[in-house]
Parts: C-alpha cells; structure tokens; sequence
C-alpha cells in the first residue's frame, strides 16, 4: 500500500495496452539502458531526450525511437492528466486526478513520473538531447553510484 497526502492506494497490472513514450532503468537496468543509448546511431538518438537521477535514467521519445532493453520498463503519459505519466505495465488503484493533485502540490515540477518498484516520483521536466557528451557524463555518474564506496552511502 502508498500513501500521499493522505491517499493511499495499491497498484494492480495495468488492463489497458499503452504506446510507450519512455523506457525507465533503474539501477543496474538504468547501466543497460544507457549502454544500449550509447550505441545506437546518432540520428536515431537524435529524436530521444535523456533525464534521471544517480540511480534512475529515463530516456523519452516516440515509442519507434525508444531502445528495447532487458530489464528496463517502459511509461508514457496518462490519458487523462498529461503531466502524470505511469508506467505501461502498472497502474495505481485510485482516481488518477487525485492522484495527480495530490503530486502536484508536494512537487513544484511536471510532468511527473509516478512509479512502483521500487516506489519513485521522477520530475521528467528537465530533459537533455540524447548527445554523446551527455550520455559520457550520465555513464560516469552512474557508474559512480554503483561503485561499494557508494552503496553503503545511499
């Protein structure tokens, strides 16, 4: 069971078939993920944003665009709330517009990633080109919050 601001809700498989528009790593899927970016060909990344945090990396973009990865989920934005994007394969059980009311008054960013497992709110809000330089950089933050020295530290 979550809880935010006073709802709380489960989450259940999601019944409806979604066109994702982001593929979500966290960990070491996230490593994956951007292993998978940094190959591809740069015309084809040309069309993907990039954005995350030291342990989650989400790549967005057209669902043809998005790089398939074991391990990595996929989201894309609710239906009815835009700014909340879910991902494809969970949905929450509760209103979706309390949902997202109850996000967006304890976060000033959106849209808004709502995720499960492990339990997330990702601001999707500043998103990067998919450049060479930048997936350098994201590599070595990543690889830096992976190393022991760091794991303990989390």
């Amino acid at each position: 069971m979550t809880s935010l601001s006073g709802i709380s809700w489960s989450w259940r498989a999601a019944t409806d078939t979604i066109a994702p528009r982001a593929a979500v790593g966290h960990g070491l899927a996230a490593s994956r993920l951007l292993a998978r970016l940094a190959a591809m060909p740069a015309q084809r990344r040309a069309a993907l944003t990039v954005t995350g945090t030291a342990d989650w990396l989400v790549v967005l973009g057209p669902t043809d665009d998005l790089p398939w990865v074991d391990g990595v989920r996929y989201a894309a934005p609710c239906a009815g709330s835009p700014a909340l994007w879910l991902p494809t394969h969970a949905q929450p059980c509760a209103p979706l517009d309390l949902l997202w009311r109850a996000l967006e008054a304890r976060h000033t960013r959106a849209p808004l990633l709502l995720w499960p497992d492990p339990a997330a709110v990702l601001p999707l809000d500043r998103q990067l080109p998919a450049s060479d330089a930048l997936l350098q950089t994201l590599a070595s933050h990543l690889r830096g919050a992976q190393s022991p020295r760091h794991a303990g530290a989390r």
